[in-house]
């Protein structure tokens, strides 16, 4: 008789507040992503480190965290507390990002690169234990093939709203403090450290943890982890998620760069630009969603490339302006920026989505639960990433002679030289993540075929474990 409400379980909605409570550290974990992502290599340029420098310090940094996603998951599946297995984590995770961001973003007097690998390390620890334990929760709050996408639109939204919020800070500051400026930069550092604690404690407080039961078997060894992570659906999602990181990601540390020189916005313009490439994910986030919840996750991936490549091409073909301009000048670009966010809101949240759709088949084929590795895989190509775009483009700035420093004046050949690092990659990476996914089989309805399964062996687990309890009460009197 328990088998037929497991099943209903399982399918239940994810309410909007508890989805609230949970997606809350997002949204100071994105607002991070922005400012260490846009800002901070070329404050730490601005400080007096040249482009190698600051370059080197990333990829040395990146280089060490790119392993500790992989450990970190393996750990984090075998955790077993009285809170469960993601939260103590996330608490943990917590503090080791506060300092690191007071550190990197209130550097006291001239700092190197070393300074920046040190504390970059730091923050980069605890960002993973913060970001693993939020995907591999997400994963367990829904188990079902649709409603996964909503789980990760509404948290992918909320993530867009944090990042947002920052952005606005010169309105709502009057100028005060505005994103990209040296001496806004201990400010902004304040807002993350104050924010990060409050929302972390909100979804710990409010957030529900299951864990699904496991066959007793299971000893775990190298070998299962490579037959989880080799096998084709995996292996597809990972390569996607790295080209899908690269291609947007490429424009991250050039964003500033490109907006003021190459199209002659002023600074606090140019972080206004950045609220509609960003916000149009507030938008993009649900629609995606329900366009995959039609359409299946990877066809939907697929539209979003080509969509992506298109605005790209559009936005990347607007005249710059000119000074003195006025908004109706600007309205071009804007409308380009928030084509181009609409269609790039679609690669994480869709790919995390279907990670937790390998997880369920994992779990079903190996009989083990490996939930947190096979999402430090997708974090860790995220990171290679991010690391990647530097070390390639801010050597080749160097090379055409770029010069990254607050005010200065650079040729036209050195400006001709970011243009082309803006332009080309992106557009050809995120088709390659496209059409990585031709003959992707793991669709709605394999995985319902898989859910059934699931909760088919769940429920008799439960049952058995339930007997096993009852039968041994006795002869322990």
């Amino acid at each position: 008789m328990s088998a037929p409400t497991a099943a209903p379980a399982a399918r239940a909605a994810t309410s909007l507040a508890t989805l609230f409570a949970f997606a809350l550290p997002g949204m100071t974990l994105a607002g991070m992503a922005l400012v260490f992502g846009v800002y901070l290599p070329r404050f730490y340029v601005g400080l007096g480190n040249g482009f190698l420098a600051v370059a080197g310090a990333i990829a040395t940094v990146r280089f060490i965290d790119i392993w500790l996603d992989p450990v970190l998951g393996v750990v984090m599946d075998r955790t077993r507390t009285p809170i469960g297995r993601y939260r103590p984590w996330m608490i943990a995770g917590g503090p080791i990002a506060m300092l690191g961001i007071y550190k990197l973003l209130m550097p006291a007097g001239h700092v190197g690169p070393g300074y920046l690998t040190l504390w970059m390390l730091v923050t980069y620890a605890g960002a993973s234990m913060l970001n693993l334990s939020i995907a591999a929760w997400a994963a367990v709050l829904s188990t079902s093939y649709n409603e996964r996408s909503r789980v990760y639109g509404v948290t992918q939204g909320l993530a867009v709203l944090g990042a947002v919020s920052l952005s606005f800070l010169p309105l709502f500051t009057h100028g005060a403090i505005v994103l990209g400026k040296a001496a806004s930069m201990p400010a902004v550092g304040w807002i993350l450290i104050v924010a990060l604690p409050a929302t972390i404690l909100v979804c710990a407080a409010f957030t529900p943890e299951k864990i699904a039961p496991a066959p007793a078997k299971a000893r775990f060894s190298l070998a299962d982890i490579w037959v989880a992570i080799a096998r084709p659906s995996m292996l597809r999602v990972v390569a996607a998620d790295l080209v899908l990181t690269l291609g947007p990601g490429t424009t991250a540390p050039l964003y500033v760069y490109f907006f003021h020189d190459a199209k002659g916005f002023d600074i606090a313009e140019v972080g206004f630009l950045l609220i509609f490439y960003i916000g149009a994910g507030l938008v993009g986030a649900p629609v995606w969603g329900r366009i995959a919840r039609r359409l299946g996750k990877h066809h939907t991936v697929q539209i979003a490339c080509v969509a992506y490549g298109i605005s790209q091409t559009v936005l990347m073909a607007l005249p710059r302006v000119w000074p003195h301009h006025t908004p109706l000048d600007a309205a071009p670009t804007i409308v380009g920026m928030f084509a181009v966010g609409f269609c790039a809101s679609a690669f994480l949240l869709l790919l995390r989505a279907m990670v937790a759709d390998v997880v369920d088949e994992v779990r079903l084929e190996r009989g083990q639960d490996l939930t947190s590795l096979l999402f430090s895989m997708v974090t860790t190509t995220t990171k290679i990433g991010t690391v990647i775009t530097v070390v390639v483009v801010f050597p080749i700035l160097k090379l055409v002679g770029y010069n990254g420093k607050e005010g200065a004046v650079n040729t036209p050949h050195a400006i001709f030289g970011l243009e082309m690092c803006y332009l080309f990659a992106p557009i050809l990476l995120v088709f390659v993540g496209g059409a990585l996914f031709f003959g992707y089989s793991l669709d709605a309805r394999r995985h319902g075929a898989i859910r059934e399964a699931l909760e088919a062996r769940d429920a008799a687990l439960s049952l058995a474990a339930a007997e096993e309890s009852l039968l041994g009460a006795p002869q322990r009197l």
